[in-house]
Parts: structure tokens; C-alpha cells; sequence
């Protein structure tokens, strides 16, 4: 890494951080945009809800088998090549519909082919946080907290840009503006993060192999399910972007389009959402070492997810939608710090990308469900219905802190204080021990979505 061991070099840092950014401001749009597609080309939730399953499904496969490959390959170049791919795919959709050429399966295949390539770029991107923090000069918590914080804002600023612009120039141009974000996030990392060496492919003393590969990928499972609080953080988020995919992808467009002001209440009720994650982030860098991480994360998981399916499902208008997205929000930015925070002081860096890799997995594995049975809800029992539906089901999981005890260990692991030096020498825990460890992979890293 240039700059030397001891001469900060916030460089790199900002690289990732700007690049995540724009991608991040990108996929807000894809995220408005696609669903608000389906249904201006289709009509059908239904279809809608086809299309969720088909981009979240393959998210799942990569996040399964993908862990070893990030450190082989490199997490630079993973991450430059997943967002190029995902730009080509993602440009493919508006240039087809314009040739009238997008026949339905096309659409999609491209959004599978946006969903496989995805993830692994995030991944890498999100595991090189603690060694670019150390390598600025700066504490993993502060760094966490800017990296989460940073994210939100451009998924902020993305929401709001998606609704005005569909209105303004249509869902295609949209995508087209998406396509033009990957591309510029791979630009950035591929210049930012030359000669980072946390960044290069690991160099292996065992040669590149199906067993070792095999081994490899058992270990970073191994390591999540032999720890009872790590697995609980992992089932409870499972439910929770499951439903938050059938929200976004489903619930709330439908409820916008049929009780709202269009595509411009969408976009204004995600950026609200947004702004209130991105304080709520910047609130828990500032203080929120101060108090007991699972009293905060308790209060917060309930608030930030179940109020806004039952607001939505009550009301047809959009002052108290969007005043519950606003404060849900600010519960939701709390989280993923929290997260962030436990699993990079816990986990080794040997293990990082193939942990991160497990976790993603299995926090995203309801999510293709959870876009497909919203759509499937709607057609059945009409959208207020299929709003309590699956707001309970987001209730229900997020009590989990307060009813299991594993719960009771996540301030056990303190993790890097406010004011202790970050960095990838974190000691390793024994899984066979107590249960310090938290995941949180990053948005569409493992982390609670919706959000």
C-alpha cells in the first residue's frame, strides 16, 4: 500500500467510498426504475413480482459459492469486473425496449445476469473497509459509520433523482443513467485502489484446486454456523430483506401508483427513508458507542421496518407514509454500524471475504421469495392485505433480540473503541467459545435492506 505503514493515505478510502456511492446512487434507481418498468409495460404486480425473484435468486447463488474466488481473483479486480457487467446488463434493458426487441424472459435474464455479478463486487468493495481504515489513520467504528452513512446519502439521493426523473424522461433513461454509475464506480476503484495490497489477489501457498476451493468455502460457513448469535443476526435479517424486497420491489411502487402521487411519491418516500438512514447512521458514529449495542439494535430492528407496511395498509395518503419513512429510516441507520462494527473487530482478515460471502448468502436467501409473494399477495388478497401480511412476518423477526438469549452476547466482543487504531489484524475467536460475532456484509450486502 502506497504512502508507508506509518503515513496515512486517505486515498484509497475515499476511492472506495466515492465508488460505492455512485453505485450505490445507481442502484436506487434500478431499484425504482425496473419495478416502475414492469408495471408501465405489463400492468401486472405479478410479473413485477417475477422479476424481483429472477434479480434476487442468482444474488443468493453468487453470495453461496462466491467468498474464496473475491480473495483469489482480487478484490480489486472483482470489483471493477462486477460493475462493468452489471453497467452492460442494466444498459441492455432501455436500448432493447427502444429496438422493440425485449421480449419478457429477456428482461428477465438481464436482471438474473445484474443480480449474479452484483454482490460479489459489494463484497469485495465492504471487506476492504478495515484496511483502508487503517491505512487513512482513522478507527474502524468512524470508518464503518462513513462507509454506511456514505451509502445511504447516494441511496437517497438516487430515490429522490429516480422519482423525478421517471416522471421527467421515463424508466428507460433511467436505466440508461444506472448503467453510467457501474461503469464510473469501476473507473474509480480500478484507479483508486492500484497497488493497494489488501486489494491484490492473495497469493496462496496451496495451489488453486476443486478440494481446496471446497475447504476454503466449508471454512467461512463453519465459522458463521458455529456461533449462535452470529446465526441469529443471520435468520432474523433473512426475513427482514425478504420482506423489505417484496416492499420495494412490490408493495410500495403498487401502493404509490394505486393511492398515491406516482412515481414521484415513490421516489419521494425512498429518499425520505434515506435521509432518516443516513442521520441515523451519522448519530451512531458520533455517540453511539456510548451505550449497550443490543439495547440500541433491540429498539431500532422493531422501529425501523413493521410501522411502514402497517401505515401503507391503513392510510391512502402520503403525509403519514412519509413521516414514518423519515423516522424508520433513522431506526434503520443505526443498524448496519452496529453490525459493521462487531463483525470486522471479530472476524480475521484470512476469513473475511469467505464469512462475508456465507453471511450474504444466507441473509438473502427469502429474498427472491419475498419480491415473488408480494406479487402473488397483491393478485390474491389486494395490496392493503398483502401489507399486514408481510409487515407481521417483519415484526415477528425483528423481536428476536428480545426473545433469545444468544442476543444477550452482542455486547460481549467491544471491538475497536472510538478512539483505538482499526485494522485487519482482528483476533480470531474460537467458534467453540462464547458468541462475540456479528455479521453485517454490506446493502445488497447482508444487511438489513429496506433500509
Amino acid at each position: 500500500m502506497g504512502g508507508g505503514k506509518n503515513t496515512p493515505d486517505r486515498r484509497p478510502l475515499i476511492a472506495v467510498l466515492a465508488a460505492n456511492s455512485i453505485s450505490t446512487a445507481g442502484t436506487s434507481l434500478t431499484l425504482i426504475g425496473v419495478p416502475w418498468f414492469v408495471l408501465e409495460t405489463t400492468g401486472s404486480a405479478g410479473r413485477a413480482g417475477v422479476v424481483a425473484f429472477c434479480a434476487t435468486l442468482p444474488i443468493v447463488v453468487s453470495a453461496l459459492v462466491g467468498g474464496p474466488v473475491i480473495d483469489r481473483i482480487g478484490r480489486r479486480r472483482v470489483s471493477v469486473a462486477s460493475d462493468t457487467v452489471c453497467g452492460l446488463a442494466v444498459a441492455a434493458i432501455p436500448l432493447l425496449h427502444y429496438a422493440d426487441a425485449l421480449a419478457f424472459w429477456m428482461l428477465c435474464l438481464l436482471m438474473a445476469v445484474n443480480g449474479l455479478f452484483h454482490t460479489p463486487g459489494n463484497t469485495a468493495r465492504y471487506v476492504l473497509v478495515p484496511d483502508l481504515a487503517e491505512h487513512a489513520g482513522t478507527t474502524l467504528p468512524r470508518a464503518a459509520s462513513l462507509f454506511d452513512a456514505v451509502s445511504r446519502g447516494a441511496r437517497m439521493v438516487g430515490a429522490a433523482l429516480a422519482g423525478v426523473l421517471i416522471a421527467l424522461v421515463g424508466a428507460e433513461t433511467v436505466l440508461l443513467l444506472d448503467a453510467a454509475t457501474f461503469l464510473t464506480s469501476a473507473a474509480l476503484i480500478a484507479a483508486g485502489l492500484r497497488g493497494v495490497r489488501a486489494a491484490e489477489p492473495v497469493t496462496a501457498a496451496v495451489p488453486i484446486s476443486l478440494p481446496t476451493y471446497k475447504r476454503e468455502l466449508r471454512e467461512g460457513y463453519a465459522y458463521l454456523l458455529g456461533n449462535r448469535l452470529l446465526l441469529g443476526v443471520v435468520v432474523m435479517v433473512l426475513f427482514m430483506n425478504g420482506t423489505d424486497q417484496g416492499w420495494n420491489a412490490v408493495l410500495l411502487p403498487v401502493h404509490a401508483s394505486a393511492e398515491l402521487g406516482g412515481a414521484r411519491d415513490l421516489g419521494l418516500l425512498t429518499a425520505l427513508f434515506g435521509a432518516g438512514a443516513l442521520t441515523g447512521a451519522l448519530l451512531y458514529g458520533a455517540v453511539g458507542h456510548r451505550y449497550s449495542r443490543r439495547a440500541v439494535f433491540s429498539v431500532c430492528v422493531i422501529l425501523c421496518g413493521a410501522p411502514r407496511f402497517l401505515v401503507a395498509a391503513l392510510t391512502g395518503t402520503t403525509l403519514p407514509l412519509a413521516a414514518t419513512m423519515l423516522l424508520s429510516g433513522v431506526a434503520g441507520g443505526v443498524l448496519n454500524p452496529i453490525l459493521a462494527t462487531v463483525i470486522y473487530g471479530s472476524v480475521p482478515d484470512a476469513l473475511r471475504s469467505r464469512v462475508s460471502g456465507a453471511i450474504t448468502a444466507g441473509c438473502e436467501l427469502a429474498m427472491p421469495v419475498g419480491g415473488l409473494a408480494a406479487g402473488l399477495l397483491v393478485e390474491s388478497v389486494g395490496a392493503p392485505g398483502a401489507l399486514l401480511a408481510m409487515g407481521g412476518v417483519y415484526l415477528l423477526a425483528t423481536l428476536s433480540p428480545l426473545v433469545f438469549p444468544a442476543w444477550r452476547t452482542m455486547d460481549d466482543e467491544p471491538g475497536p473503541g472510538p478512539d483505538e487504531p482499526s485494522g485487519p489484524a482482528q483476533r480470531p475467536v474460537s467458534s467453540s467459545g462464547p458468541c462475540p460475532r456479528d455479521p453485517a456484509p454490506a446493502a445488497r450486502r447482508p444487511r438489513p435492506s429496506g433500509s
